[in-house]
């Protein structure tokens, strides 16, 4: 089966044509190698594929006839990605959630509140450090 197809049918594509676009962007690889989407897949292989800032790493246990349901998707690959991968996107996705831009306006009152708890602790540390001296 070919890999663009074998993404879609393992559902970690929704299209055959955003599969095939990913395989050309390099962001498919079989066994360390960058693929075109008619490569084929055979068991055993091992996949890794970047989606979302996320390195997926895959293993190929069997070839599906085609589409499959979400619940029989184990049956088909071995999901072999570390935790950690997970941890670090959380930590992009919650440093993004509080980003204000350049430009947007003055801060707000809960801003100014966290600006000035934020300088008040750091004045009682510096307060304290020269106190034990």
């Amino acid at each position: 089966m070919r890999i663009d197809k074998f993404l879609w049918s393992t559902r970690y594509f929704k299209t055959r044509n955003i599969a095939s676009t990913a395989c050309k962007k390099g962001q498919i690889k079989i066994n360390g190698q960058a693929v075109k989407p008619s490569r084929e897949v055979y068991p055993m292989d091992k996949i890794i594929v970047r989606k979302n800032q996320i390195d997926y790493q895959l293993t190929v246990l069997d070839i599906p006839e085609s589409r499959v349901g979400a619940k029989l998707v184990d049956i088909y690959r071995k999901d072999t990605t570390p935790k950690e991968a997970f941890a670090h996107s959380e930590l992009l996705k919650q440093s993004k959630d509080y980003y204000r831009k350049k430009g947007t306006g003055r801060p707000t009152k809960k801003d100014r509140r966290d600006i000035d708890d934020y300088l008040d602790d750091t004045d009682d540390t510096i307060k304290n450090g020269f106190d034990e001296l």
